[in-house]
């Protein structure tokens, strides 16, 4: 499934990026928000194929858990190696500015995957933003992935009811924007009332009580976004425990290869699922060609695949399954 997929990932690429062969043997570093995220290993086989295909030399390195203390040391031994360029989704918009502009600051050319620093996401503007100096932003489209879950979760209760937020936390770039997304999509509907988010810190136990507690105030909620997989997976096994399967409707963002029986049996009413591999892959392409002195577009925005009970069998629709391996 996955070569299947990074191969039709690549014939994609070649109409859309042009690239070619190089002569010199590039050292390009990815450093992933953590690296045992289906997400995360999905995008670095993207990277993989790209640097194999471009002829340079591709390092994997970060921390094993979503934790901006744990991968500024790991970004900080990667400077130290001084590679021509790294490729880095940063797990907070502020801590991690002074450690990729050291980078930048070193020579090497800095490009975000996914995530961004600073406040928009918006690089190479000349504003003088503390985070003007990264060369790119590859990801996909956040507050659209927001907009996405909000209209699938608004069909899914018949256009009516109560929806709530499962979120991580405050100042991550990217589920930040998806709730904001989400939150403006939902404003459309005038018989949809969005209750306050709750921040369950990444811990899907804590966001399964916390739709314990939501539930107590509100009998009568029909659904939730969560955020990212463990706030869905988390609030969906809280719907599950409460003997609201099926009942209360939950919109998953992201794809791993358990959310086929999690959609099969319910659990969770229609995923979202981002495209990392086209981003490792872009990312790779955008390094090199900044690296011969090319001028790289500062922004790339990928796709999104919708995965319901009735698609997820589709192989048109699973090859965008996130890889375990």
């Amino acid at each position: 499934m996955r070569k299947l997929a990074l191969a039709a990932l690549g014939v994609a690429l070649l109409t859309a990026i042009p690239g070619s062969a190089q002569t010199k043997k590039y050292n390009i570093t990815l450093v992933p928000g953590l690296t045992t995220d289906g997400f995360y290993i999905t995008m670095h086989h993207g990277a993989e194929e790209s640097a194999a295909k471009l002829g340079i030399n591709l390092d994997f390195q970060g921390a094993p858990e979503w934790n901006s203390t744990l991968q500024i040391p790991v970004l900080d031994a990667v400077i130290a190696r001084h590679p021509d360029a790294i490729l880095i989704a940063p797990t907070d918009k502020r801590q991690l500015i002074p450690s990729m502009k050291k980078a930048n600051d070193a020579g090497i050319k800095v490009i975000t995957l996914d995530t961004f620093i600073g406040d928009t996401g918006k690089y190479q503007t000349g504003d003088g933003n503390d985070a003007d100096f990264v060369l790119s932003y590859v990801a996909s489209d956040n507050v659209e992935g927001g907009r996405v879950a909000a209209r699938a979760l608004a069909d899914a209760i018949g256009k009516r009811g109560k929806v709530y937020v499962s979120n991580v936390k405050p100042g991550i770039s990217t589920t930040d924007q998806r709730e904001q997304g989400f939150k403006e999509e939902m404003a459309k509907y005038k018989n949809i009332t969005v209750l306050e988010t709750q921040f369950n810190d990444d811990d899907a136990n804590k966001a399964a009580s916390q739709f314990a507690a939501v539930l107590a105030r509100n009998p009568d909620i029909k659904g939730l976004f969560g955020a990212n997989l463990f706030s869905a997976i988390g609030a969906g096994n809280g719907v599950k425990s409460a003997g609201k399967l099926g009942k209360v409707k939950v919109i998953a963002f992201d794809a791993p290869e358990s959310i086929v029986n999690d959609l099969k049996s319910g659990l969770v009413t229609a995923a979202i699922a981002q495209h990392p591999g086209e981003m490792g892959a872009v990312g790779v392409q955008y390094a090199v060609d900044a690296l011969d002195g090319k001028k790289v577009p500062t922004r790339w925005g990928t796709g999104y695949t919708i995965m319901t009970k009735k698609n997820i069998s589709d192989p048109a629709v699973t090859k965008f399954l996130y890889s375990s391996k």
